[in-house]
């Protein structure tokens, strides 16, 4: 282990000597525009898509997100990608290691942080900055006729979820988070882009606008920019595709084809988001469709990564009270609780003092130990870093002893059934003491409370509501008891283990739930990239 890490340390001695190397441009490479770029999902896929040279077919130009600890997370990425790949500078895995402080980092490289200063912005997009963010562009572009403007509008008020907590609220339907999209709209209407790619949720096919349809609206306004902008130039419109048909009929936009199966396409989750490619009226191209690939399990993706148990919120957090307390599930008679089920009989002995007593807990509630254990999977294989000095990120959350029981209680069911338990599989004795339960228990609200996410399928949906409870996002290991990390939510999001998320952990749950998955904007990347080298510049 010691005699990699020694080569890279000989590689970076005269290091000092030439601190602010660039990434080398490839004459294919191509500006892209992020907007609500968040913590950078995007255009790290975009980044990360390589010509037959070996070069990045995009360089990130502007990155735009308002959150704080988004744009901080985004900050760094623009520094790292400063450097030509697998170029990144000691200090860099010093910060990671918690050796050197961020500043400290900065100050080493301050050519490399100028530049990720002016391409990684922390802007609120609306009428106040417009005349900002339209000079911003124009002079990052610098006349580049071949670009690429991505990104989506905030999603949660056209989500599903997002709705059922906002109907209560009047005035739910002049939130902004509506109508970002106009600001999003208004940049095409400025730099006239010759592809965009817009990304939403899937709930934005229901969501309605004053009554009617949202997705109808933003794709007629994609269409004709005009419609929505004053004073928009009547000759600017744009073609609409999809990245998963290729047969749709050009000017006849079923807008259920916009949606992106990410689990078909080698992203260990099953992430089912719209992605709508624009291209400009006058350009005789048209896109490709993504490729199927399959996709790593959720065992294949996280298992590599240390073991390590919850950890208690309430009273003394010490191994002891942790197995003390998960043990006593075994008092509970869980066998005549679960009613002659044909699983009953191992789920209970799987539960008994005895078997809990032999079970293999780990000790630590929290690792940075990088096991060198490389994944075979070519979207898993591009995660891993052997530079990396430690895992960032991968702590487990507390929880209640109570919740410690159902955790252990639902890995354990799915271990035996294969599938999730539903709050009417739970015995009696482990259910919350919640009032909507006997409506979950009967199916009729929030069945899947408590949802594990199985070893041998895809994950389910990574969203920002990890950051609350982790009931949606349970391991599939009894032995840790516990739900996801921020580090173990990143890798089925496909974020390398060298992404630096800033802020407390709530704010990283946040930024990973709320990202696309690289390794998707990668394969899109690649589509775009394809369209824009079929353009024929103007002489």
């Amino acid at each position: 282990m010691k005699d990699w890490r020694h080569q890279h340390r000989v590689k970076w001695v005269n290091h000092k000597t030439r601190r602010n190397n660039r990434r080398p441009q490839s004459t294919t490479s191509f500006p892209v525009i992020d907007l609500f770029a968040g913590p950078g999902g995007l255009g790290e896929g975009f980044a990360s898509a390589l010509a037959p040279d070996g070069k990045p077919r995009f360089r990130s130009v502007v990155s735009i997100e308002k959150d704080d600890f988004s744009h901080q997370t985004l900050l760094l990425r623009h520094f790292f990608r400063h450097f030509s790949s697998g170029e990144a500078p000691d200090e860099y895995y010093d910060f990671l290691a918690r050796r050197i402080s961020l500043n400290e980092l900065f100050a080493s490289y301050p050519d490399a942080h100028a530049d990720a200063q002016q391409s990684a912005l922390k802007i609120t997009l609306g009428p106040d900055s417009d005349s900002t963010v339209r000079r911003v562009i124009r002079d990052r572009l610098a006349g580049a006729e071949k670009w690429a403007l991505v990104g989506g509008p905030p999603c949660q008020a056209y989500s599903l979820v997002g709705r059922s907590r906002m109907m209560g609220k009047p005035d739910f339907e002049r939130d902004e988070r509506h109508t970002l999209y106009l600001e999003y709209l208004r940049i095409i209407v400025d730099h006239r882009p010759p592809v965009f790619v817009m990304e939403n949720v899937k709930g934005l096919l229901s969501a309605t606008i004053e009554g009617k349809s949202a997705i109808n609206r933003i794709v007629a306004d994609l269409s004709q920019p005009g419609r929505a902008i004053h004073g928009a130039p009547g000759d600017l419109t744009y073609k609409l595709y999809s990245l998963s048909e290729q047969d749709m009929a050009e000017g006849e936009v079923d807008p259920r084809l916009f949606i992106v199966r990410a689990e078909e396409h080698g992203i260990p989750q099953a992430r089912h988001r719209m992605f709508i490619v624009g291209i400009r009226g006058d350009l005789p191209v048209r896109p490709g469709i993504l490729k199927k690939l399959d996709s790593p399990t959720v065992k294949d993706t996280i298992s590599s990564l240390p073991s390590i148990r919850s950890g208690l919120s309430r009273g003394k957090d010490t191994y002891a009270a942790w197995m003390e307390e998960i043990r006593s599930i075994s008092d509970m008679n869980i066998r005549r609780q679960l009613n002659g089920a044909r699983y009953a009989g191992d789920v209970a002995s799987n539960l008994s003092l005895e078997s809990l007593a032999d079970m293999r807990s780990p000790q630590m509630s929290a690792s940075d130990h990088y096991p060198l254990r490389k994944p075979n999977h070519p979207v898993l294989s591009s995660l891993y870093d052997d530079r990396l000095p430690v895992l960032t990120s991968h702590e487990a959350r507390g929880h209640m002893a109570s919740d410690l029981r159902r955790y252990l209680f639902a890995a354990t069911f799915a271990q035996e059934t294969g599938q999730s338990p539903k709050l009417a599989d739970f015995p009696a004795t482990l259910l919350p003491n919640h009032k909507n339960v006997e409506l979950g228990r009967t199916g009729k609200m929030f069945s899947d409370r408590f949802r594990v996410q199985l070893a041998d399928q895809v994950s389910t949906t990574i969203t920002s509501h990890i950051s609350k409870d982790g009931h949606y996002f349970i391991h599939y290991d009894p032995a840790q008891c516990r739900s996801l990390t921020v580090r173990e939510a990143a890798r089925l999001q496909t974020f390398p283990d060298n992404y630096f998320f800033a802020g407390p952990r709530t704010a990283q749950y946040h930024q990973v739930g709320n990202a696309v998955p690289p390794q998707l904007a990668r394969q899109i990347a690649e589509i775009v990239a394809e369209v824009l080298a079929a353009i024929k510049v103007r002489q």
